[in-house]
């Protein structure tokens, strides 16, 4: 079972980093509405510059914390719970702007897996 939440912590946050430190400035079929950029997609979801910035700070720092996580396992809970409570709000920002519901399924899995990794 170790094994198994090391390996979702791997995926949880090698994949957040790519997607805001690699990919942030590339189009996704992931992007809410028709969104080219992470920029972009908070425009969409008529949320204010700021938040852009404060959600990426977020997700990075919580992803960095998460792999940090695999040996200070005191990090573990609070890197995972505080990814999902930022999860929850991409998904209900999917929901907010009416995209398709395969949009949103990248943010569900991850917040998923976060619980995982939080429970187990």
């Amino acid at each position: 079972m170790e094994y198994l939440v090391i390996l979702l912590q791997l995926i949880v946050a090698l994949s957040l980093l790519n997607v805001w430190l690699v990919q942030s400035n590339k189009p996704s079929k992931w992007r809410g509405g028709a969104a080219k950029t992470l920029k972009e997609e908070f425009s969409v979801y008529g949320l204010p510059e700021f938040m852009f910035y404060l959600v990426g700070f977020l997700k990075v720092g919580l992803a960095i914390l998460l792999l940090l996580s695999i040996h200070y396992t005191e990090f573990k809970e609070i890197a995972a719970y505080g990814l999902a409570i930022v999860l929850s709000g991409s998904v209900l920002m999917h929901i907010k702007v009416k995209d398709d519901v395969s949009k949103s399924f990248p943010a569900f899995l991850f917040l998923s897996m976060c619980l995982a990794i939080a429970l187990l």
